[in-house]
């Protein structure tokens, strides 16, 4: 077994996932959202194990351009839109989908001769994210100009993104899904509006397209509920091994700054683990790791390129024994919670020196 830390990437819980979605999406079709290196689980293969998505959407022409230069033929929703009309000549080139979410959008196909023509838009209402589209208030305006385009646009749908669904209190998601229906009241227009807490969350939201980013990857949305509650299964196990084991006497420290005094004489082992890699600075010390699929607390702080663990308690502990740090056995939520951070910074954090291994 090599020694150095890797991502396992299990593709068959990838489809295993889209499966469970699938089901839970009543009809719907659904966007694998693959922005941001799929979420740390790579781009490219992500895309190709999820081939029986319906499109795929990334945030950012970048990411679009690298999956058609892989040879990736699948429907592309460019979740940001471009922003200048080379980037909009380019995205009509590669057949993307964009979202048009700003007035100055609006402008760039108005002067762009048959660029909406050849563009499948999904207009964007702002119902309370506050962060892109239009404000109910200025939507009927911005669709009026998209429906004036000449020649008009090849597709036109809808769309919103909530920002507390996965809170158990659902007021502000009822209340955004109230905005969302208001604006659109009478219009005959595909929407979409589901994330993944909102595909999993009690809010009957009545798309036709839904967008799974997090549950994609098999962790949970939810703060109160784990993935495998939800039928969910880890895509990502990060993984190392020990390569030094060292004995500690009672009242030594371990660690920069000495933050971790062994209690006890102590067995430590050192893991090629550290925030060079991704794990994060502030996973706290008793924070748990398997060992060889026993669970051992992490002492003291985490460097650069290893971290320590108390395996006192367990046996033939040596150079090579297997360390997870999350994934299969031990879900990443439970490590981001130690770390004070969300599931999505710590596959996100993933480093590029961690080699992505196919299971």
């Amino acid at each position: 077994m090599s020694r150095l830390i890797r991502a396992v990437i299990d593709s068959h819980a990838l489809r295993h996932n889209l499966r469970i979605i699938r089901a839970r999406a009543a009809g719907a079709r659904v966007i694998a959202v693959v922005k941001a290196n799929a979420y740390g689980h790579g781009l490219v293969g992500t895309a190709l194990a999820l081939e029986d998505a319906d499109a795929l959407a990334v945030a950012r022409l970048e990411e679009a351009l690298s999956l058609r230069a892989a040879g990736i033929g699948a429907r592309i929703l460019l979740l940001e839109g471009v922003f200048s009309f080379a980037e909009l000549a380019e995205a009509v080139h590669e057949g993307l989908d964009l979202v048009v979410h700003d007035a100055a959008q609006i402008e760039l196909l108005e002067r762009a001769d048959d660029a909406a023509a050849r563009c499948a838009l999904w207009l964007k209402i702002d119902t309370g994210m506050n962060r892109l589209g239009f404000a109910p208030r200025e939507f009927a305006a911005a669709l009026a100009r998209i429906r004036n385009l000449s020649p008009a646009p090849r597709e036109l749908r809808l769309l919103t993104h909530l920002a507390c669904a996965n809170e158990r209190d659902d007021r502000v998601t009822r209340a955004q899904l109230e905005r969302f229906r208001g604006a659109t009241h009478g219009l005959d227009y595909e929407v979409s509006i589901a994330n993944s807490a909102g595909i999993f969350g009690g809010v009957p939201l009545g798309c036709h397209w839904v967008r799974p980013g997090l549950a994609l990857y098999g962790a949970s949305p939810f703060a109160d509920c784990s993935a495998d509650s939800l039928g969910l299964k880890p895509v990502m196990t990060l993984v190392s091994s020990v390569i030094a084991v060292r004995r500690v006497a009672r009242g030594e420290s371990v660690g920069y700054g000495g933050s971790w005094v062994a209690p006890r004489d102590s067995q430590i082992a050192i893991v090629a683990a550290g925030y060079g890699d991704g794990v994060h600075r502030s996973l706290a010390s008793g924070a748990a790791v398997l060992v060889n699929g026993s669970r051992a607390p992490l002492t003291g702080r985490v460097s650069m390129d290893m971290l320590a663990v108390d395996v006192s308690a367990l046996n033939g502990v040596r150079v090579g024994t297997p360390v997870v740090l999350w994934g299969e056995g031990l879900p990443v939520e439970e490590a981001a919670q130690q770390a004070g951070t969300i599931a999505y910074e710590l596959l996100c954090s993933v480093s590029p020196r961690v080699p992505l291994e196919p299971r």
